[in-house]
């Protein structure tokens, strides 16, 4: 006499694990970036020599060191959560918030239409072709958002797009801590 196999099993089980995994990367899409690599440039002067992208002059130390607290936003056209965080650099920008930018591994044309495309909201912009400006900041992917004092010395790093709570909870409390 052979045991005979419940069927439910075959189907339930399967059903279960992809739940599960479900769960798990529905979890990770929402982690904050609170448990991430640390940033070893936080409290230091914001390292800036980019090259000039297009005819737009590249944000220099100068522009740093003016007072006021200000973003450092890495980008670039390849790059589709720096798409997602765009409209949200935009209100900042229609704020008067002043970020400067720096095009980040990219096909210089690629990102100008990127910006004719979608608005530009730097106030000045410079690329990194090679990736060495990203270096000197610690920048391991982009998207990557810092927040600069008067100073010119880095607040805080954010990894990762810019959402609309990110801007909220993170960006906008720390612009508003630099700045006094």
């Amino acid at each position: 006499m052979t045991k005979r196999r419940n069927p439910a099993l075959f189907v339930v089980a399967p059903l279960l694990l992809f739940a599960a995994f479900g769960t798990l990367l529905y979890a990770g899409l929402l982690r904050d970036d609170e448990g991430g690599l640390p940033s070893g440039i936080i409290g230091r002067t914001a390292p800036l020599a980019p090259a000039a992208l297009g005819s737009s002059d590249p944000p220099n130390d100068a522009d740093l060191l003016n007072g006021g607290a200000k973003l450092v936003n890495f980008w670039a056209s390849w790059c589709a959560p720096c798409r997602v965080e765009h409209p949200n650099l935009m209100a900042m920008a229609a704020e008067g918030i002043v970020i400067h930018g720096i095009n980040y591994k990219d096909d210089e044309g690629n990102a100008l239409e990127f910006l004719e495309e979608l608005g530009n909201p730097f106030a000045k912009i410079g690329a990194d072709r090679d990736g060495r400006v990203g270096i000197e900041w610690g920048v391991y992917g982009i998207p990557e958002t810092f927040v600069i004092d008067g100073n010119g010395k880095v607040a805080l790093r954010f990894a990762g797009p810019v959402t609309s709570r990110v801007m909220r909870e993170k960006i906008l409390p720390a612009l508003a801590s630099a700045s006094e």
